[in-house]
C-alpha cells in the first residue's frame, strides 16, 4: 500500500503517504498547528516530528500543552548545554544529560569545577545555539559506527559497550554536536527560549563513588518567559526557607562530624517533634495500639522478609563478637518487628482490623554523598503503622486511612495529590498475588472517588501502593505518606487468624506512613512556614517583656501564669532595651510578644504584639489573652502563622 492512515485524537483519519512524517501530519491538519508542533505519539510512543511513519496508527501532535511537552523541552535543553560547553571546553567528556522534575543537567568531565563566570559564559553560548535554529537530526547507526563516531570519548563509548545486540543505537547532531541518545528532541534548537542555567555540583560517574569525579550542571526551561520568572521566584523563595539556615538561625536542631546523618534536637526543636508525636497520638488513641520493639536483629529476620538479600547494602550491619560475622543489623524498618508482634498471639476474625503504631528510630546506611540536611539523614523517626484485617475489609480501611493522612496534611495547609504505583522490576511473590494485591488496592483507592495519578513500576518490592504527594506554601512536591498493600509478609511469617469457620486463615497487612519521617517532616514544615510556626507547634508560644524593671514581678507573674495553663511562655526580663528585645523576638519568629507596662502590670493585662502585624499592640485582659492562646492550641489553629 502506498499510503498509511492516521487516526487523529478526534477519531478522523488523515490518509498519507507512507513515509510521512509528524511534520507532514501537522502540516495537512493546518498551518496553526505545523507551527505549534514540537513531536508525535504514533500509538502512544513519542517520537520526533522529523521520523517517517510507515503503518496505520493511531497518533497525535504534541506541543506545548502536552503533558510531555516540558521534558520534551528539558530533554533539548540539555543537548544544547553539551553543545554550549563542548564549544567553549572542546576537550569536556560528555556523560548523561536527562531532564529532571523542574528542569534538566548534563554531566562533563572536565579538568576543574566550572565557576560562576563559567556557567554565565556557558549560557550566553546556549543562546547563540538556540538563536542559530540548528535542527535535531536523528541518525540509526550500527555499533561500528558509533564507536568511530565517539572514538575521542570514554564515557560515551563505555554506555556504548552496555548496549544489547537487539538495541537500536541512535545519535543526535544539533549543528556542531552529536550525542548518544534515544530521544526524542524538539525540532530545532530555537524552540528553546526560556531557559536558565541554576548550579554545579560533583556527582560520581555512574553514581558509584569509585569512578571519576564529574562536574554536573543543573538548569531549568519553559515555554513562557512568565513561567521561568515565576519558578526563579520560587528557588529565591526556597533559599530563603532553606530549613538547614532556618533550623539554625531558630535553635532547633544540628549535626556532627561524629554523627554523620544523624540530627541533635535541641530543647526547642525537640518540643517541635514532641508536639507532632503528640498530635499523632491523639489522633491514633482510639483505634491504635502503640507498640516498641528493639532495635537490633539477627540477620534470620531479614532472611525471613526478604531484606537481607534485597536490602541489605543499605544495613547497618552489625559484629556478633561470637561468630567474627556479621549476622546483626539495626532496623531500617519496623514492619518485621511488627510481624512478631502480631505472630506472638493467636487471633480472632473478631480483631481485625488490628492496627500497630510505632515511633521508633531507625537506621539506613545512606551515602555520604546523599546525606542532606534533614531530608536525607541516616537515623529517622517514622509515625509507622501496620494494619492486618482481612482482605474484605481493605476498601473501607483504605478510606479511612486516607482520609485520616488527608486531614492530618490539611491541619498544616498542605494539599496532597495521590499516586498508585505498580509491581517493581525486581520484587517478591508471584504474578498471581501482585494481581490480586494490585486489584485490591485500586479498587479501594477509586472507591475513595479522589483522583490519582498511575505510576507504573514505582511500587514496594513486596507490594502496590498509594503515595501522597504534598504541596507546600511555596508550590513544591514532596512525597510524604503511603499507603501499602502487602500479600506477601503474612506468607513469609506464617501470619494467621481464625475466621469465623473456625479455620486459619491469612490476614492481609496495611503498611502506613504519614508523616514518612520526622525528620524530613520537621524540614518540610520548617520551610512551609519559613520558621512562623502555628502556635500549637512552635517552640516559644509567647515570649513576655517588662518595658522596665519596675514590671518585673508582673511580668513573672504573667509568665508563670501562662505555663500552668499549658502554654510554653519564656520571661525576657534582660538588661536590654525593650525595642532590642522586641527586636529579638521577632528574630525567633515567636507568635506572641505580650509586653508589660506599669498600666497593664496594674490591671492585669498585656500589651500583645502577635507575629507578622509590625508595631500595632492590642491591650486585653490577662484572662482574655490566656483564652485566646488556649483556643489556638486546642483547635491547633495555623494562626498566626
Amino acid at each position: 500500500m502506498s499510503e498509511v492512515a492516521l487516526r487523529l485524537p478526534d477519531g478522523t483519519v488523515r490518509n498519507l503517504p507512507r513515509g510521512s512524517t509528524g511534520r507532514d501530519l501537522a502540516a495537512n491538519v493546518g498551518p496553526g498547528l505545523a507551527k505549534a508542533a514540537l513531536a508525535i505519539r504514533v500509538d502512544g510512543q513519542l517520537r520526533d516530528l522529523g521520523r517517517p511513519i510507515d503503518q496505520d496508527a493511531t497518533v497525535s501532535i504534541v506541543t506545548d500543552r502536552d503533558p510531555d511537552a516540558l521534558e520534551l523541552l528539558r530533554h533539548s535543553a540539555a543537548h544544547v548545554l553539551a553543545t554550549a560547553v563542548r564549544k567553549l571546553f572542546p576537550g569536556a567528556g560528555i556523560g548523561f544529560g536527562p531532564p529532571i522534575e523542574d528542569g534538566f543537567y548534563y554531566d562533563f568531565e572536565v579538568p576543574q569545577p566550572f565557576t560562576p563566570d563559567d556557567l554565565e559564559r556557558i549560557e550566553a553560548e546556549m543562546r547563540a545555539v538556540a538563536a542559530a535554529d540548528y535542527p535535531f537530526t536523528r541518525e540509526v547507526v550500527d555499533r561500528a559506527e558509533a564507536n568511530r563516531r565517539f572514538g575521542d570519548d570514554p564515557l560515551k563509548l563505555e554506555r556504548i559497550s552496555e548496549l544489547g545486540d537487539d538495541e537500536t543505537i541512535t545519535i543526535y547532531t544539533d549543528g556542531p554536536f552529536v550525542d548518544l541518545c534515544r530521544g526524542p528532541h524538539i525540532p530545532s534548537t530555537n524552540r528553546l527560549k526560556h531557559f536558565k542555567l541554576l548550579t554545579t555540583a560533583g556527582a560520581y560517574w555512574r553514581g558509584d563513588e569509585r569512578r571519576q569525579m564529574l562536574q554536573r550542571i543543573y538548569g531549568t526551561a519553559w515555554f513562557k518567559k512568565d513561567d521561568l520568572d515565576q519558578y526563579l521566584h520560587r528557588l529565591e523563595e526556597s533559599k530563603k526557607r532553606d530549613h538547614r539556615r532556618v533550623g539554625r538561625e531558630l535553635d532547633l536542631f544540628m549535626f556532627h562530624p561524629f554523627a554523620p546523618g544523624a540530627a541533635f534536637w535541641t530543647d526547642r526543636g525537640t518540643i517541635m517533634v514532641n508536639a507532632l508525636n503528640e498530635y499523632l497520638r491523639d489522633l491514633q488513641r482510639d483505634d491504635y495500639r502503640e507498640i516498641k520493639t528493639p532495635l537490633l536483629y539477627n540477620k534470620g529476620l531479614w532472611e525471613i522478609s526478604g531484606h537481607w538479600g534485597k536490602y541489605r547494602e543499605n544495613m547497618f550491619l552489625v559484629l556478633d563478637s561470637e561468630t567474627g560475622e556479621h549476622d546483626f543489623s539495626l532496623k531500617p524498618m519496623n514492619c518485621p518487628s511488627h510481624y512478631l508482634m502480631y505472630a506472638a498471639k493467636k487471633h480472632s476474625y473478631r480483631d481485625l482490623p488490628l492496627r500497630y503504631c510505632t515511633y521508633d528510630v531507625l537506621h539506613r546506611n545512606e551515602v555520604s554523598g546523599a546525606l542532606s540536611g534533614l531530608t536525607r539523614v541516616r537515623q529517622f523517626q517514622q509515625d509507622d503503622c501496620h494494619v492486618f484485617l482481612m482482605e474484605s475489609q481493605i476498601a473501607e480501611e483504605v478510606r479511612g486511612l486516607t482520609q485520616f493522612i488527608l486531614g492530618y496534611y490539611q491541619t498544616f495547609g498542605l494539599t496532597a495529590t495521590l499516586k498508585f504505583a505498580t509491581r517493581p522490576e525486581q520484587r517478591v511473590g508471584t504474578d498471581d498475588m501482585w494481581d490480586r494485591a494490585e486489584a485490591a488496592l485500586r479498587a479501594a483507592l477509586e472507591a475513595t472517588g479522589l483522583p490519582y495519578e498511575l505510576k507504573v513500576g514505582d511500587g514496594a518490592f513486596y507490594g502496590p501502593k498509594i503515595d501522597f504527594d504534598v504541596s507546600d506554601s511555596i508550590g513544591r512536591k514532596w512525597q510524604l505518606g503511603t499507603i501499602q498493600l502487602d500479600y506477601a509478609a503474612p506468607e513469609r511469617f506464617d501470619l494467621s487468624y481464625v475466621g469465623e469457620d473456625n479455620a486459619a486463615h491469612r490476614p492481609v497487612v496495611i503498611h502506613r506512613a504519614v508523616s514518612g519521617s520526622f525528620e524530613r517532616f520537621m524540614a518540610i514544615l520548617i520551610e512551609h512556614f519559613a520558621g512562623a510556626f502555628p502556635v500549637w507547634l512552635a517552640p516559644e508560644q509567647v515570649r513576655v517583656l517588662p518595658i522596665s524593671d519596675a514590671q518585673r514581678a508582673a511580668a513573672a507573674r504573667v509568665t508563670a501564669d501562662l505555663r500552668a495553663a499549658g502554654v510554653r511562655a519564656v520571661l525576657d526580663a534582660g538588661n536590654d532595651t525593650l525595642n532590642y528585645r522586641v527586636r529579638q523576638g521577632e528574630i525567633m519568629k515567636v507568635p506572641y510578644l505580650a509586653v508589660i507596662g506599669q498600666r497593664e502590670a496594674d490591671s492585669d493585662a498585656v500589651a500583645v504584639r502577635t507575629r507578622g502585624a509590625g508595631s500595632k499592640q492590642d491591650v486585653m485582659p490577662m484572662a482574655a489573652f490566656r483564652a485566646k492562646i488556649l483556643e489556638e492550641i486546642r483547635t491547633r489553629s495555623r494562626v498566626p502563622a
